[in-house]
């Protein structure tokens, strides 16, 4: 049995990322780059107005002393215009500066007459109010590096510089396993001795909320046999496999020797923690194989604290995970020699561990936003202690 720490770093140092795919710009949320992007274009392309006003060269202006108007220059317009020595221009928002020009003036700050165009921001310095040519970024610089995931202002910035496709590693395809003969599914009828299966929703929902496509979901009965079979389908067909059940040293836990007749490598099996102690990490290849505990608590802690890290790392997704440290809003008290992940729930500028923390428990689950992570040499935590906190849901 391994510790917590142990095991993060072996999923770390056994998953590969996935190869890249070229994709569209539009459909690239939540990918992951997978090369370096180089500006095609400077932008802004141009030097650009700031503001609706009037452009004009700096070193014509004299206080007092009126600039005449000539032309205007509206957004779009092609900026081949250029200014007469004395003169100025009407200007609009995200138009180009006429050449002649390197200054704008606000239209709150002049006043026209008959006379032409008085300046009255005695303030104004060269250069005002105007964005040069490849302030943002200039061509043929990086913009964007390797590895960047693409969110939603990343994708417009990109679009900004004219691109239209990206290279990003590819996004898992991930099959689930569900064993056990005593699962029944929601909406059917109940029969003595069954419960019904919550494990593949929990999971997919999961899986959802990281804008992954929904995951292939198998079950299988309590049989040796049908347990190898429906692995080695799985494994030809996925990324990342995930079973839940089965894998402690129950009569009828048949994962963990049909993993290995499926040819599947042990990485480690069980942890110091709870919930969650059989988690077993495994790889045919370069293709991950978690086996979770079949309780639905422990099922979406292993979820959120190992299987989550590992599919980002095979997205290409290197960016250690967010962890913040919050005060406790409550003292806990637990044996020593195990972490312990709380469902935990972030409420101000502390957080709450809540009731109800037994792996089959998903009441107190469906409250938290984040899991507590108690250090396994420790017993009492005091309420006001800075505990590691990981948060699942804003």
């Amino acid at each position: 049995m391994i510790d917590v720490k142990t095991a993060r770093d072996l999923i770390q140092q056994h998953t590969q990322a996935l190869p890249a795919v070229r994709m569209a710009l539009h459909e690239s949320l939540g990918f992951v780059l997978a090369e370096d992007v180089v500006a095609p274009i400077h932008t802004p392309p141009f030097d650009q107005s700031a503001m609706d006003g009037y452009a004009f060269c700096f070193a014509d202006w004299q206080e007092g002393k009126a600039l005449r108007v000539a032309g205007i220059v509206a957004a779009g317009d092609s900026g081949e215009s250029a200014l007469v020595h004395g003169t100025a221009c009407r200007i609009f928002t995200g138009a180009p500066v006429p050449c002649g020009a390197d200054t704008v003036v606000m239209q709150e700050k002049v006043t026209l007459s008959e006379n032409g165009l008085l300046i009255l921001d005695q303030a104004i310095q060269k250069a005002a109010n105007v964005r040069p040519l490849g302030s943002e970024t200039n061509k043929g610089d990086v913009a964007m590096l390797s590895h960047t995931q693409l969110t939603p202002a990343a994708i417009g910035y990109l679009a900004n510089l004219g691109i239209t496709e990206l290279l990003v590693f590819a996004h898992p395809r991930i099959s689930i396993i569900i064993t056990g003969k005593e699962l029944s599914q929601p909406g059917d009828f109940l029969l003595p001795g069954k419960v019904y299966e919550s494990n593949s929703f929990s999971l997919s929902a999961a899986l959802q909320q990281q804008q992954l496509d929904r995951p292939t979901i198998l079950f299988v009965d309590d049989d040796k046999d049908a347990t190898k079979l429906i692995i080695e389908k799985a494994l030809m067909e996925c990324d990342l496999l995930l079973l839940t059940g089965g894998i402690s040293v129950g009569d009828y836990d048949y994962v963990g020797e049909s993993l290995l007749a499926c040819g599947v490598e042990q990485v480690f099996h069980k942890i110091k923690q709870k919930p969650g102690k059989p988690l077993y990490f495994g790889k045919k290849g370069n293709l991950p194989v978690f086996a979770l505990p079949g309780n639905p608590a422990a099922v979406l802690t292993c979820f959120y604290e190992y299987v989550l890290p590992c599919i980002k790392l095979l997205q290409g997704n290197t960016n250690a995970p967010l962890t913040l440290y919050l005060p406790l809003l409550k003292a806990y008290h637990k044996k020593k020699g195990l972490t312990h992940f709380l469902k935990g729930r972030v409420e101000g500028r502390g957080v709450l561990p809540l009731s109800a923390q037994e792996s089959y428990k998903l009441n107190s689950f469906s409250l938290a936003n984040s899991i507590i992570e108690l250090d396994e040499e420790k017993e009492n935590f005091m309420e006001g202690e800075l505990v590691k906190v990981s948060m699942i849901w804003n």
